[in-house]
């Protein structure tokens, strides 16, 4: 049992410092199958070694949210800029083109909402994941919550297992509970304990201090976009990441509650793949927000 008293803080990230001899454009995955590192090239740009993907999964927790009343008319048109579509498996069976040929990273967890305690769930069957051509499958850890903790990072491994054998990459989902602290010290234990137990791809937040976060975490990671923000906000939170090293962002309220999600997304992409800065960015957003409303 680790001794609690004697839990020392990283001093010696090496921020910045790529893994020695690494071959696979993105760190971690030089030793994956090559179906493994297939699936992971449709998610990451190979070019940039980044993604934008468009988180949609929300109404598996909260039902039809804002933004997401009718996913076929207000989220489909923004999918064509996106590198990769994260949602849960009715949708995409109802209502996402299969035409569209865009990787997908499937929500894998499911059995609890917000109108009782969320993260009491179990993994879906990872045979569904590969009927619907998944490039990736997502899971929750709850690292922090007394109850659901040990759950959690079971369904995690359990799902690393399956994944395995079908040659699908896991992400890891950080949760935040109320009582979680949301500094780089708490994301970068949950993200470690993530990559630790077999996740390809760790999703989390963006905190002060994220660089260390990035550094001691041996997989890539792309940020949550979390709750609605202004959009000059939202790019600075994307840029912010990007530039600490994150690999990509998984947006969703930030994309589609704008008042211009087409514009917003397209945004995104360019701080994410061009390196645009947000204010310059903010400019390409009212640009092309004013182009769609001249029309």
């Amino acid at each position: 049992m680790a001794d609690l008293d004697d839990i020392r803080d990283g001093q010696s990230y090496g921020a910045g410092i790529p893994p020695p001899d690494q071959k696979f454009f993105l760190k971690g995955c030089d030793s994956m199958d090559w179906g493994m590192k297939d699936r992971m090239s449709r998610i990451f740009n190979p070019k940039t070694g980044r993604t934008v993907m468009l988180a949609f999964d929300h109404g598996f927790i909260m039902g039809p949210t804002s933004g997401l009343e009718r996913v076929d008319l207000n989220i489909v048109p923004l999918m064509e800029y996106a590198d990769c579509l994260m949602c849960a498996r009715g949708m995409l069976r109802t209502v996402v083109p299969a035409t569209l040929n865009k990787p997908v990273c499937l929500r894998s967890d499911a059995g609890s909402t917000i109108l009782t305690e969320l993260n009491d769930n179990v993994v879906l069957d990872i045979r569904d994941a590969c009927r619907l051509n998944a490039s990736a499958v997502a899971v929750m850890v709850a690292v922090g919550d007394k109850k659901y903790e040990a759950p959690t990072i079971a369904n995690l491994y359990k799902a690393v297992d399956k994944g395995m054998k079908m040659g699908i990459p896991v992400m890891g989902v950080t949760a935040v509970g109320k009582d979680m602290v949301r500094d780089s010290r708490y994301f970068g234990l949950a993200a470690r304990v993530c990559a630790e137990n077999g996740a390809n791809i760790v999703k989390t937040y963006y905190v002060e201090g994220f660089e260390k976060v990035v550094s001691a975490c041996p997989v890539p990671i792309v940020i949550a976009g979390g709750k609605k923000l202004p959009e000059l906000e939202a790019l600075e939170l994307a840029y912010n990441a990007i530039s600490s090293g994150a690999s990509g962002v998984d947006m969703g309220r930030n994309i589609f509650q704008s008042d211009s999600p087409k514009a917003m997304i397209q945004a995104v992409r360019a701080v994410v793949h061009e390196g645009l800065k947000p204010a310059k960015a903010f400019e390409l957003f009212k640009s092309l927000s004013k182009r769609k409303t001249s029309k």
